[in-house]
């Protein structure tokens, strides 16, 4: 049975061959246990640890390097004759095997957290189920039950399975939807068919669904589907479906890696082969030996080439912006998300509780003014459920006077006594919430503004503590007026109603849909006394209602009628209908029109995402008329603004076609009356059409969709699946700190940009030196160990450093980038190539300078120096152990110390992309300040402490050798400037940038 929905109880008990009062015999159930199977999830198999590990080195730069390290030790194993040490050989290769454990680490660590949404669904499901069986009534494990199966549920009981309802046993039944909904308003449930094949769940009246908790009544029904065929089932599948997909970052990361590699590959394999012909120089004794050597060359340019410190300086900048979202409420939990933010396009988001406050709460009532006999408006302030706030009438703050007036009064006593739900006040969180329904909470905080006419109640209301303060009118109400009697609400009565003891008699007191309340209402009550209910003013009461209504308030009508009787024995009733027969003559008092607010900050929050070409799409369970309210005051939508092909319900989405829907998503902006399937189908939709989408949720429903968006955002007071679905939890459930993470992503996408220009222009600089000492038949003029250090330690803190540099004025002004831009573009490419090819032919004058031209030095030739092989052969005379002792360690400590001053200028460089040092000083990044500083300390370290000098390979420098390292580094300051200005003025000139 696909639809029970729209077939009657008898005809779902027909199906399964059941009576409702015997249940399925022992051989009915085991028949169908094994025609249905176990009423649970399937659980995954999870990844074996073996197998994670291995996907961290499916990296073709961790490939590179971990060849590296190994081609690394097994020359370390056979060399022979190295000044260093047997000992020192070894550093480098394990230094490789350090970074690449630690990163895999990460890695795992990362993929075992990110899965654990499908465990977390089990928390939903209930361990017991009451059921009738072979006309006896037991308990049986939640697995145990088949479709057939008569259940019995309960105030408190969670939903075993998906069940059709047979019978209600109470006045009325209501059911908390919102881990499958999101909408916190509990549903009423009924034995009614419900005749559309295609409804949505909110309509599904007369279906309990698994996981869901009932909150009122008591009931029987049928379990029609059980394990995958719930709605429950349906979100398992649909999150074992969509394991993972990679960020934005994280793909373009990949495809610079890959280019690397390949780059690297070329180089590596030209360099050995350009120096075939020095294999048999005499200074290696073979051919093999030179093989060997130039091996080496090509393994240190490997190392030189690869930005080792890349992963863990990204890891480091996206960890800081974590800790700066967190204080603004946003907790990320994946990582690499952080940046997706700043190329996010369109945001998808819930209304109730992210756009809206979640508290319902009281905007307008009115009561009829005994002198006009027409409807008079009171506006009450306030948007939460603090008891705080003020009501005002005509725009005037209403005086003691007309608040103590007698339909004022009696409005404070019906909703404060004819309500089941109380406020309370967490110290914990200082803040005021609802017990029971939100609709009633609204009532008893519209008491707590109006007061009573108690003067010594009034008056200590000010120095009240908070938990006193919240139910502290309502407590008065309840101690003067004692409730007697319920009557509950009922869909066929659209009201409830309450017996009181009042003024030494009794009043029903009623509240309930406007239209049904004033048909059975035949007069008003005015300022001491009642006044007959004219059609008149019955019609003016109902356009109230109607222009209430396209304001998106929800309205309640309160009335009472006085009693002579409370004997509580002469109002037994057999069905909620009967109480009709007492809720007659009513006395109209008031039409209170309540809504789930706006959040003040939403609308400028939507504003700056506008301005930022960010699109924001409403979705939302709520029916039409109130979405598109809400819409509208939020700013997604003009106030007065045709809303034609830019409103859809989700019926009318699955009523059009694929090219329809494409069509649609594009200009459309708010979706109501959805279901999750819905939020799914649009971020396909979405990103189908290229675009990178945000999608916010809170339920057990919207985990699908948040596993599927680019960017999945779950509601700090949401369930746990759609925490661990999400990438981002909001803690405040707010839409405003969205827009300050997209912000804040940009921010890091910005800052990643800058410090992989400087990691890369570095190494490009690193691969140049040992390219040029080998195209010219130098000596090494660093040898890998240094390579290391300058990649993991010096240039690692400046990079990290770079994660601090200052948003820009004009982050939230300009369109989202593509998120399939590369992440260096050509012109960036070549920023990046000129900036290397100065750094690597600094390093190699420096190293040439010493030798050539340093008084201090030996003064040789240009040709002496690039003929080093062949010295004993050529040129004995000037003493060839120059190349291999102290003198060689002095020119290479030369070449080490300028590439490390001429990364600090490049670390300046990086402060901004465009933007010269003269207008962004250096001093506006602190922290770059602290790292450059750190980070010559570190090398000065290695410089004068004789462990170091040993393990490197260096020596100390005068200050005449240090003048001159600063006066080669220099120059990349202004060649970087030049390239800024060329960036600035024809390559991407200010008048690109889109101002709102």
């Amino acid at each position: 049975m696909d639809t029970p929905w729209t077939q009657s109880p008898e005809q779902v008990l027909q199906h399964y061959s059941v009576d409702a009062s015997r249940g399925l015999s022992s051989d009915q159930a085991v028949k169908h246990a094994e025609i249905y199977g176990k009423n649970e999830l399937p659980e995954e198999p999870s990844t074996p640890l073996w197998e994670l590990i291995l996907e961290q080195f499916k990296d073709q730069l961790v490939l590179i390097l971990l060849a590296s390290a190994v081609i690394s030790f097994v020359l370390a194993i056979f060399e022979e004759g190295d000044d260093s040490g047997f000992g020192t050989a070894f550093v480098e290769p394990l230094v490789i095997l350090l970074i690449l454990v630690a990163n895999a680490t990460v890695g795992v660590i990362q993929e075992t957290n990110a899965e654990k949404a499908i465990d977390a669904l089990k928390e939903y499901s209930p361990d017991e189920a009451k059921v009738v069986r072979s006309s006896q009534i037991c308990r049986v494990h939640a697995s145990e039950l088949v479709p057939g199966d008569i259940i019995s549920v309960s105030v408190g009981d969670k939903i075993p399975a998906d069940c059709r309802m047979v019978s209600i046993s109470s006045s009325s039944f209501r059911v908390d939807q919102a881990i499958l909904t999101g909408e916190s308003t509990s549903v009423h449930k009924s034995v009614d068919i419900v005749p559309d094949r295609k409804a949505v769940k909110q309509d599904m009246t007369n279906i309990l669904f698994s996981g869901t908790t009932v909150v009122n009544g008591s009931a029987t029904a049928i379990v029609v589907f059980t394990g995958t065929k719930t709605a429950m089932g349906d979100i398992h599948k649909s999150i074992s479906s969509q394991i993972s997909e990679k960020t934005p970052l994280k793909r373009k990361l990949d495809d610079f890696g890959d280019m690397l590699a390949k780059v690297i590959t070329v180089i590596c394999i030209l360099v050995w082969l350009v120096n075939f012909r020095h294999f048999w120089d005499p200074s290696h004794h073979g051919a093999l030996k030179g093989a060997v050597y130039y091996f080496k060359i090509a393994v240190a340019l490997a190392v030189a080439a690869i930005p080792e410190g890349l992963a863990a300086v990204i890891t480091a900048c996206l960890a800081l912006g974590t800790q700066k979202m967190a204080k603004n409420n946003a907790i990320v939990r994946n990582l690499p998300s952080v940046e997706t933010l700043g190329c996010t396009q369109v945001i998808c988001s819930d209304k109730t509780g992210t756009l809206t406050t979640n508290q319902m709460s009281v905007s307008r009532f009115l009561i009829v003014d005994g002198r006009t006999g027409e409807p008079r408006e009171f506006t009450v302030s306030g948007s939460t459920f603090s008891p705080h706030g003020s009501v005002e009438s005509a725009g005037e703050k209403g005086d003691s006077a007309e608040l103590e007036s007698d339909p004022v009064q009696r409005l404070a006593e019906i909703s404060s006594i004819c309500n089941d739900a109380k406020i309370v006040y967490s110290s914990d969180k200082d803040s005021y919430s609802n017990v029971g329904e939100p609709t009633e909470a609204a009532l008893k905080v519209l008491v707590e503004k109006i007061g009573c006419r108690d003067d010594s109640v009034n008056q200590s209301l000010s120095s009240l503590p908070p938990a006193a303060r919240a139910s502290a009118v309502n407590e008065y109400f309840e101690r003067s007026i004692p409730r007697l009697l319920t009557f509950e609400f009922s869909r066929d009565r659209k009201m409830m109603s309450v017996l009181v003891k009042l003024n030494g008699s009794g009043a029903l007191f009623v509240k309930g849909a406007p239209e049904s309340v004033l048909d059975r209402c035949t007069s008003v009550l005015v300022h001491g006394q009642t006044i007959p209910l004219t059609s008149h003013l019955r019609n003016s009461i109902l356009e109230r209602t109607v222009s209430y209504g396209n304001d998106g308030l929800r309205c309640l009508a309160l009335a009472y009628v006085n009693v002579t009787d409370t004997d509580k024995s002469h109002y037994v009733s057999e069905s909620t209908k009967d109480y009709a027969r007492f809720e007659q003559n009513l006395t109209f008092v008031s039409l209170v029109g309540m809504l789930d607010p706006p959040r003040p900050e939403v609308r400028m929050a939507i504003a700056n995402c506008k301005a930022a070409g960010i699109r924001v799409v409403c979705i939302t369970g709520d029916n039409k008329g109130t979405a598109e309210t809400i819409c509208r005051q939020i700013g997604i939508f003009g106030e007065h603004e045709d809303l034609t092909g830019k409103s859809y319900t989700g019926r009318e989405l699955d009523e059009l076609s694929q090219e329809e829907k494409i069509a649609v998503v594009q200009r459309a902006s708010l979706f109501s009356r959805t279901e999750p399937s819905h939020k799914s189908q649009l971020v396909d939709l979405l990103q189908g059409l290229g675009l990178v989408v945000a999608m916010t949720g809170d339920g057990v429903n919207d985990a699908p969709a948040l596993k599927k968006a680019d960017i999945g955002v779950a509601m700090g007071s949401g369930t746990d699946v759609a925490k661990l679905a999400a990438d981002m939890v909001l803690a405040d459930s707010n839409f405003a700190t969205i827009e300050k993470a997209v912000e804040e992503g940009r921010l890091i996408y910005n800052n990643t940009k800058q410090f992989i220009r400087y990691l890369i222009s570095s190494n490009i600089g690193e691969v140049v030196s040992i390219f040029l000492t080998v195209l010219l038949g130098m000596p090494e003029a660093l040898i890998p160990v240094q390579l290391l250090w300058v990649n993991l330690v010096t240039d690692s803190l400046p990079a990290t450093a770079l994660g601090f540099n200052p948003a820009d004025h004009s982050i939230m002004r300009v369109p989202p980038r593509n998120s399939r831009e590369p992440l260096v573009g050509p012109w960036l490419f070549f920023r990046y190539m000129v900036i290397g090819i100065y750094v690597g032919c600094a390093t190699v004058f420096g190293y040439a300078w010493w030798f050539m031209f340093y008084e201090g030095g030996p003064q040789i030739s240009f040709y002496q120096l690039t003929h080093f092989h062949q010295c004993s052969a050529m040129f004995p005379e000037i003493g060839c152990e120059m190349f291999t002792n102290f003198m060689a360690k002095r020119a290479t400590t030369i070449s080490l110390s300028i590439l490390v001053t001429v990364e600090m200028f490049n670390a300046m460089n990086s402060l901004s992309e465009n933007e010269s040092l003269l207008r962004l000083p250096l001093w506006k990044n602190p922290f770059l300040v602290g790292a450059i500083a750190l980070s010559m300390g570190l090398h000065f370290m290695i410089l004068y402490t004789p462990f170091f000098t040993a393990l490197f390979a260096i020596t100390s420098l005068n200050w005449t050798e240090w003048k001159a390292v600063l006066y080669i580094s220099a120059p990349v300051l202004l060649i970087d400037e030049v390239l800024k200005f060329i960036t600035a003025t024809f390559i991407d000139p200010p008048s690109k940038i889109k101002v709102d």
